[in-house]
């Protein structure tokens, strides 16, 4: 007999359809009556559920789903999980880490060249036609091969950061991470250092920790004025990592050079935002994995994902809370 999943997330055809033949599919999207009977009803019978919803699924929103018994989210963060409701529960929560490491350091890669040449404000000065004559030294940009990079979180996309950046680039790279990554360190000649230190020896600065407790607002105002002033700041994490207001204030008084950010503490960016009055900071709207190939892998991943947390053995990859039997 098919087990009942939900589907919260639009995934390609194909991967859809594998879901329908492996199980008993209900789909929500943008259009949803989250008030409904068939909404309530869909998430009573619910065994499964994949894909990314903006509700935080905690005790409240499991109590709605007692039959869960595995969630495939396509991403590589799960902040939006309470793992505490989910262990109480006994549900299985799987990511999509690996696919796409090597797309978001790109885009990362990408908000720091463009950050330090000022790609998008010099493309303005074209558009709105400013570009009279040849560029003064209050347009400059500001070099990357050679300088030193500090890089915040040595996980998967950390590390392919750390080879752009010694193979492409030969920076001297600096980072902090709760362990010592000696077979990077062996490989990028990259040094680990205190946080403070990584701060104040970096000419950029990149921010890839998962979002937790000790990370939440970790970039405040005390450490931004510990950043050399013609530094550049890189988030491509958790936009709750970084005080955005104390941040808004380091880059409108100059404290740090100027900032690329694809992730905010409210997403969208509010239009109101002060950080739109500024014109050094670039700003993507969350698309680290946003291509084509990643995107479907991702969907991939999830659907094998929540096909294998069902089934009654373990599974072996992608397990968030592995500690769920």
């Amino acid at each position: 007999m098919k087990k009942n999943v939900v589907l919260f997330s639009k995934i390609p055809a194909d991967q859809q359809t594998r879901l329908e033949q492996a199980f008993n599919l209900t789909v929500f999207d943008d259009n949803t009556d989250y008030n409904s009977t068939s909404y309530t009803n869909a998430l009573a019978n619910a065994e499964g559920m994949i894909g990314n919803i903006s509700t935080r699924i905690d005790d409240n929103f499991l109590a709605k789903m007692p039959k869960l018994k595995a969630a495939a989210t396509i991403s590589v963060g799960f902040d939006n999980y309470d793992l505490n409701a989910l262990k109480k529960h006994g549900i299985r929560l799987m990511n999509t880490p690996k696919v796409l490491t090597e797309s978001t350091a790109d885009l990362i890669f990408t908000l720091m060249m463009a950050t330090a040449r000022r790609t998008v404000e010099l493309s303005n000065l074209i558009h709105n036609g400013k570009w009279k004559k040849g560029i003064t030294p209050e347009y400059y940009g500001t070099d990357i091969y050679g300088k030193t990079i500090g890089i915040l979180g040595m996980g998967r996309i950390g590390q392919a950061i750390a080879k752009r950046a010694h193979c492409g680039f030969d920076m001297n790279i600096i980072y902090y991470n709760r362990s010592a990554r000696h077979d990077i360190e062996q490989t990028y000649n990259a040094k680990r250092l205190e946080l403070d230190n990584v701060l104040r020896q970096a000419d950029f600065i990149v921010i890839i920790l998962p979002l937790t407790e000790e990370t939440t607002k970790l970039i405040t105002k005390e450490k931004l004025a510990l950043m050399k002033p013609s530094a550049i700041l890189i988030n491509g994490a958790r936009g709750k990592i970084i005080d955005q207001q104390a941040l808004f204030e380091a880059l409108k008084n100059k404290t740090i050079k100027a900032a690329g950010l694809d992730v905010f503490e409210i997403e969208p960016l509010p239009t109101n935002s002060p950080l739109l009055e500024l014109d050094n900071v670039l700003l993507s709207p969350h698309v680290g994995s946003a291509t084509v190939e990643t995107r479907y892998a991702m969907a991939k991943c999830a659907v094998d994902n929540i096909i294998t947390a069902l089934k009654d053995e373990k599974p072996t990859e992608n397990w968030v809370n592995p500690e769920v039997g």
